[in-house]
């Protein structure tokens, strides 16, 4: 996509591409394309049409219906952050009193959008001419445009002075490849920039990797991890102002048409206690396990860790939570592939779901190697107990 196929795309002759693609999108590309041809569409503008067709039926997941109206790159979509989760942050800045806000590297503007709705006046900035442009035209096709606008620059450039907040999402890519970045000291813009945004706005949220280094959160910053159905998708480092805890799990759960969050939250140093297994094991979700937060569940649930080490929780009774998969456990023992395969044999075992903390089996060469055969079903966590190799067998607990 270039800056001329987008102009082509919003002409009407674009508008009425767009709409057929639509129809042709999910089937063989190349039997969409051959049709879109044949109505009269020149190649290039079906093509780019057919593009967008494609990219909008994925970001369904993310926007909901709005994605229909909105132009969008793979890259972007990929980085985009989920409606439900720009809709709650956008919620919580514009409650701490943020009523003008810097983006800085707005991406296609997912965020920008959602603080738009909530009332706040935005200025989007964003390196790439061409996603810049789609950020403005997402703006403008959402009716956002008076409260959203976007220049092209480079994010350190612009004056905070001007605004009362900044949400800054670094470019976790490299340019022209579209590898992932590991290491936030090669974010763009950097690091340092990022983290010293804090200093100079005192309401100022950065989203980062989930993967990102606790060493690397900022004192007195709040970091959130964030997950979606079982997902970890963001992290975000509430900076100044914003802190109220030192770290927090936001957990969205998808049931129809709404959307439930559950948060919890701690210090992220507490030590959960360790005992041996007991009859439930409790899988926590991976946006507890990354914020630390597996000893403040614990406490709710009345749970202890079989190894200092690994994330699961095992307690006497099953207790709902949102924040954990919950496993009653029939049978603890030394790993012994040539012993677990007699067991499952003899139990008619033939479908096994297969969890693993703490071990080096993987999980799709077991599966062959157990040479399953029957028609029940089991769950099989592969773990450590005090530092041994140990499969648990169970089932899940609704």
């Amino acid at each position: 996509m270039d800056l001329d196929q987008l102009a082509a795309l919003r002409t009407p002759e674009g508008s009425a591409a767009l709409t057929a693609a639509a129809d042709l999108a999910g089937g063989d590309p190349l039997v969409a394309a051959s049709a879109l041809r044949a109505t009269g569409v020149p190649p290039t503008l079906a093509a780019a049409a057919l593009t967008q067709a494609e990219l909008r039926h994925r970001a369904v997941g993310k926007f909901g219906s709005a994605a229909a109206g909105m132009f969008l790159t793979r890259p972007g979509l990929e980085q985009a952050t989920r409606r439900v989760v720009a809709d709650r942050r956008a919620a919580r800045l514009y409650a701490a009193g943020v009523r003008t806000l810097a983006d800085l590297g707005c991406g296609l503007g997912a965020d920008a959008l959602a603080a738009a709705r909530a009332g706040i006046r935005v200025y989007g900035v964003e390196a790439d001419p061409v996603t810049a442009a789609m950020a403005a035209a997402n703006a403008e096709a959402a009716g956002l445009a008076d409260l959203f606008t976007v220049e092209c620059g480079d994010a350190t450039g612009f004056d905070v002075s001007r605004v009362d907040g900044v949400f800054c999402d670094p470019a976790r890519r490299t340019t022209g490849t579209g590898r992932r970045i590991f290491d936030p000291r090669a974010y763009s813009p950097p690091w340092d920039f990022v983290t010293g945004l804090a200093e100079r706005v005192p309401r100022t949220v950065v989203k980062v990797a989930p993967g990102l280094d606790h060493a690397l959160i900022p004192a007195g910053a709040e970091a959130e991890w964030v997950g979606v159905d079982g997902d970890l998708v963001e992290a975000a480092l509430w900076c100044g102002e914003l802190a109220e805890v030192p770290r927090r799990a936001t957990l969205y759960r998808q049931r129809g048409a709404e959307a439930y969050r559950h948060e919890l939250t701690g210090s992220g140093a507490a030590e959960a206690p360790v005992g041996p297994p007991r009859r439930y094991l409790y899988d926590p979700d991976p946006a507890v396990v990354r914020a630390h937060l597996v000893a403040e569940l614990a406490t709710e649930l009345d749970a202890t860790l079989g190894d200092p080490s690994i994330a699961y929780l095992y307690a006497d009774q099953p207790i709902r939570t949102p924040y954990a998969r919950c496993l009653e456990i029939t049978d603890v023992l030394p790993f012994s592939l040539k012993r677990l395969r007699a067991l499952l044999r003899d139990r008619r075992v033939g479908r096994v779901e297969i969890l693993k903390r703490g071990s080096a089996l993987t999980p799709e060469q077991l599966r062959r190697d157990l040479r399953l055969a029957g028609d029940e079903a089991a769950s099989l966590v592969l773990t450590r107990v005090d530092g041994a190799p140990t499969v648990l067998i169970g089932r899940p607990v609704d």
